[in-house]
């Protein structure tokens, strides 16, 4: 069917500003064609402003009714959450994906604060252990959530020697240091960049020189990602200006009952490792071991409960279980390692855990006592969460060198690097 001009001009004017000669009969030109069409098509020509209009022209000149639009369902919210003694912002940011799950996580500590996943009946529960307010974080929290670093997990008496020159750290852990010292990345608050492209945020802070003892300008960035797979994942990245050492991890405290049940000990995990880094009753390493014929042998799935009180001497230096596993060797599509798997029979929540470094530790909770509340004053009792950290091994500093050990020493000319992906599922 043919238009006359003066209907193709009121199609089109709201759109372009042509001189009315341009349309000078009842048949439009090549060129006048390409456009109406890339209008329609929402092409390059007039992009997706221009098409928006000849579309809102269409329905106010009642030819087409407007068609109902979606949002996209995965986003990143910002909220404030405190503040500092010294005034600084602590913010809350809220990752959610096309699923419903939701993922809370606060610049103070890169600290994962939140993690709403379904049970088998599609039923949200927040499935981590944390705080309501900032004072909490600051002044109660065994760690709850947060990045920490620079060195996770333990180094014998503090002390490391590295390129011929000796280094004395925190002994914050009696007689050795945990986590970085008394002051450790999990008390700072990180600069943070939303992600242009995915759901998810960057934290980067730069720590000095000879904080907490450790040498060099450590550059860090830490990544958070939550996927439509319901899958958080995060990665680490590190440079320095002077050698160094580094094991950075998560340490968020899990129960998939939901946080506020008031046991793991039904939780069923699988370790497909075989061996294990036996420790003292510092809980510094002493020996690789198998574990076979030990309580600390998950290669089939087993309650946390089952062996948890056993007479052995590794289950009395942990108090429970407090150690590293060897993580399996067998890589998935991604480059990445089955680390761990985590099920919560009851309501059908499942963990699995896949990572590029060569450890895991398991911390069955065993310091929690009822004596910190959490989210709406919920006590959080003995065994009432449990940490699945990738890292390397505890003490490492100490065994460079050493066959087996992963080296954790930073050059100036390399790159850190640490990945991890948490994926939830239900069955």
């Amino acid at each position: 069917m043919k238009l006359c001009s003066y209907k193709i001009r009121l199609l089109i004017a709201p759109l372009l500003i042509l001189p009315i000669p341009f349309f000078n009969s009842c048949v439009l030109s090549e060129y006048a064609n390409k456009t109406k069409d890339a209008i329609v098509k929402g092409s390059s020509i007039v992009g997706e402003k221009g098409k928006a209009a000849y579309d809102s022209t269409k329905e106010n000149l009642g030819f087409e009714k407007k068609k109902s639009s979606t949002v996209k369902p995965m986003s990143v919210a910002m909220t404030k959450f405190g503040e500092m003694p010294d005034g600084t912002t602590v913010k809350k940011y809220t990752l959610s994906n096309a699923n419903g799950m939701r993922v809370g996580i606060l610049n103070y500590g890169g600290t994962v604060k939140e993690i709403f996943a379904p049970d088998r009946n599609g039923d949200f529960q927040n499935v981590s252990l944390g705080f309501d307010n900032l004072d909490d974080y600051r002044e109660k929290s065994p760690y709850f959530g947060c990045i920490t670093g620079r060195y996770a997990n333990r180094i014998a008496k503090g002390k490391f020697k590295l390129d011929g020159k000796d280094y004395q750290l925190a002994t914050n852990n009696e007689p050795n240091h945990l986590h970085g010292g008394i002051r450790g990345f999990d008390k700072y608050v990180w600069d943070t960049r939303i992600l242009e492209t995915g759901t998810g945020i960057e934290f980067s802070r730069t720590s000095p020189d000879g904080e907490e003892g450790y040498p060099g300008n450590l550059r860090c960035k830490v990544k958070y990602t939550l996927t439509d797979d319901n899958e958080l994942v995060v990665e680490y990245e590190a440079r320095t200006d002077l050698a160094t050492v580094i094991n950075l991890t998560n340490h968020t405290y899990f129960n998939l009952g939901g946080e506020g049940s008031e046991t793991i000990l039904n939780h069923e995990l699988l370790l497909p490792g075989d061996r294990f880094v036996a420790t003292d009753e510092t809980n510094i390493p002493t020996e690789v071991a198998s574990v076979e014929g030990t309580p600390l042998d998950f290669r089939k799935f087993t309650s946390i409960g089952k062996r948890i009180e056993a007479n052995h001497p590794q289950i009395k230096y942990g108090k429970g279980y407090d150690h590293t596993w060897l993580v399996s060797t067998d890589a998935n599509e991604d480059g990445l390692f089955h680390a761990a798997t985590l099920k919560d029979p009851q309501s059908g929540r499942v963990l699995q855990i896949h990572t590029d470094q060569p450890g895991i530790q398991f911390y069955s909770g065993n310091y929690l006592d009822g004596s910190i509340t959490g989210h709406g004053g919920k006590p959080y009792p003995l065994r009432s969460g449990l940490c699945l950290e990738t890292q390397v091994f505890p003490d490492s500093p100490n065994h460079q060198g050493d066959e087996g050990w992963k080296s954790c020493v930073l050059l100036p000319n390399e790159v850190y690097t640490h990945k991890t992906v948490h994926r939830f599922y239900a069955e």
